[in-house]
Order: structure tokens, then C-alpha cells, then sequence
């Protein structure tokens, strides 16, 4: 049977442009994790997904790592490698297939985020990541081209670091959203968190689970404000004096004019009114 490592023994004699890149089997207890680099925490059962993936013999992507002074360090495979301990505890010999990565420490956070073999990144540990790269000297021009998303994805999620430990415990613990944290610290700044409390506890008597961005910052009827614009178009303005100015509006308008405003008023949570 013909294979890719035949092919490539006898690419003199072929037109092929195959190259390898080397990869390397591992014990498990050869490599070692560093304390707090993951970017990713750990979730015990997607190392347990992988224990049984290893049980079964199933081939998994090679995991990322760097030689260091303290041994082979883990840079992409955590949960992986995690796995494969539960495995090897369990009575299995295990080995893992590994590959050098090549490049600073700010291109492996980079890898980090942007690898595929890791579970979807959630928005706290993106965001850590992004701060890190700050650290690095990083722009954040740079860190979105690198790691593929927006010049704004990276504003909004470096933002979040600044939301205050009670908004962010409340983002960790799925509570109020990563999009609806952003939006309260541009509402409302050092007091998001404590606005935040607030309204959760209102919307968990209501029955809701979480805080949504509607609760905290409602959006108020398009319709109803573009009808105030239509009814606002012919106003005249007049001077009292060198600092005040007064609206002449029809009289014929003016109830339907105050009608939306005190609809306007009424929509918006009183924190939002007061601060």
C-alpha cells in the first residue's frame, strides 16, 4: 500500500511537493504544565471527553510545546494531556504525539487563542489573553490581525477587565453577559457593578436567570422616536436671555410631545435617570 512516507522517500522520482514537519511521541510524565499559563481554565469534562478518546485509541492532534530549563512545557494541549493523565491513572500506557513550537512568547499566547483543538475561549479568558499581549508591547491593531477578529472585538474585551471584581464574578458566573458588562461600564462606569447587582436581583424576581442588556439599558421605541422627530421638525427657538433658550412648538403638538417623553422616561430604570 502506498503512503504518504513512501512518496515523500522517492519525491526524486515524482512530482510532488511534500515536506514533512516532525512530530514526536512523549510520556506523558516527560512533559509539565505551568501553573497559570493556560489561557484556557480547565473543565473536567472535556479532559474526561479525552481520557476516553485516548481509551479508545483514537488519534488526537499533536500537542504544542516548548523545551525549557524545567523540562518540556505544555504551550496547546492542556485539557489533552490532562486526559491523557486520567488515562494513564487509569491503567493505559499512554503517549502523546508533541511538536516544537516555534516563536516568542507573545506569538504562543496568539497560537493559544487562536488554536482550534482548544474548546471555544470564553470571554474573561479572552480578554486575559488580549491583556497579556498588551504586556507583551502588543498593539491592539496588532493583536486583531493576529488573532483574526476586530479592532473593536479586542477594545470591547480589554474592556471588560475594567468592569470591577463584582461585574466580572457576575460574567464568570454566566449571570450577566460579557456584551452587557461592556455596555455598563460605558453607561455607567465605577457604579456598573453595583447598577448591575441591582437590576439582577430585580430581573431574578420576575424569574429571569440573567441580566440582559434590555433590563439595564432599554432600548426605547424607534417608531415612537422618530414620530417625536417628525413632531419636533417645525419648532422655532427663541432667546429669554444671554444663556437661555426656549422651544416654540405648536400648540396643537405639544401633548403628544410630552406624551413620548414621559413613555421615554418611563422605560429607563431609575439608576440609568440618576447617574
Amino acid at each position: 500500500m502506498t503512503t504518504l512516507s513512501k512518496i515523500y522517500d522517492n519525491k526524486s522520482k515524482t512530482e510532488t511537493n511534500i515536506t514533512t514537519r516532525k512530530t514526536y511521541l512523549l510520556g506523558v510524565d516527560e512533559l509539565y504544565v505551568e501553573i497559570g499559563y493556560n489561557i484556557r481554565e480547565i473543565d473536567q469534562t472535556h479532559v474526561e471527553e479525552f481520557r476516553d478518546a485516548y481509551i479508545a485509541g483514537e488519534h488526537l492532534p499533536p500537542l504544542a510545546v516548548q523545551v525549557t530549563e524545567q523540562g518540556i512545557k505544555i504551550i496547546d494541549g492542556h485539557h489533552r494531556y490532562y486526559g491523557a493523565k486520567l488515562a494513564q491513572e487509569a491503567g493505559y500506557d499512554i503517549r502523546l504525539e508533541c511538536k516544537d513550537f516555534i516563536g516568542s512568547e507573545a506569538d504562543r499566547i496568539a497560537f493559544m487563542v487562536t488554536s482550534s483543538q482548544g474548546r471555544a475561549l470564553e470571554p474573561l479568558e479572552r480578554a486575559a489573553a488580549y491583556q497579556r499581549l498588551i504586556n507583551q508591547g502588543w498593539e491592539q491593531a496588532q493583536i486583531a490581525k493576529k488573532v483574526k477578529r476586530s479592532i473593536t472585538d479586542v477594545e470591547n474585551h480589554l474592556s471588560l477587565l475594567t468592569s470591577g471584581d463584582e461585574l466580572i464574578a457576575l460574567v464568570k458566573n454566566k449571570e450577566v453577559a460579557a456584551t452587557t458588562a461592556v455596555a455598563l461600564v460605558r453607561e455607567h462606569g465605577v457604579k456598573a457593578g453595583s447598577v448591575a447587582r441591582t437590576q439582577l436581583e430585580k430581573a431574578k424576581a420576575t424569574g429571569k436567570k440573567k441580566l440582559t442588556k434590555a433590563d439595564v439599558i432599554p432600548q426605547f421605541s424607534a417608531a415612537r422616536a422618530r414620530r417625536l422627530v417628525e413632531l419636533l421638525c417645525d419648532v422655532q427657538n427663541g432667546r429669554i436671555d444671554e444663556e437661555n433658550t426656549v422651544l416654540f412648538i405648536d400648540s396643537n403638538r405639544v401633548e403628544e410631545v410630552m406624551a413620548i417623553i414621559a413613555e421615554y422616561r418611563s422605560s429607563i430604570p431609575s439608576t440609568h435617570l440618576s447617574l
